[in-house]
């Protein structure tokens, strides 16, 4: 019996781990390929380029998240 408690404590945990990696995964790609120094980026030469980024981040794990909460995955 304690063992099986145990087992669904970590499966729960293991839940939660999977679904915060899942929502940075994109985060970082998109981070990444922004943070790289080439040289015709397009959006390199707009004003504002870094809260248009910053926003577009925001609402990929905003869109993410409601999705798992909705989905009950939370």
């Amino acid at each position: 019996m304690y063992l099986s408690s145990v087992s669904n404590r970590m499966n729960q945990i293991m839940k939660v781990l999977t679904i915060i990696a899942t929502i940075f995964i994109p985060l970082t790609f998109i981070s990444g390929v922004y943070g790289m120094n080439f040289r015709y980026i397009p959006e390199i030469n707009w004003r504002w380029d870094y809260f248009v980024i910053l926003g577009f981040m925001l609402a990929v794990s905003t869109v993410m998240l409601s999705y798992f909460r909705k989905k009950k995955r939370i």
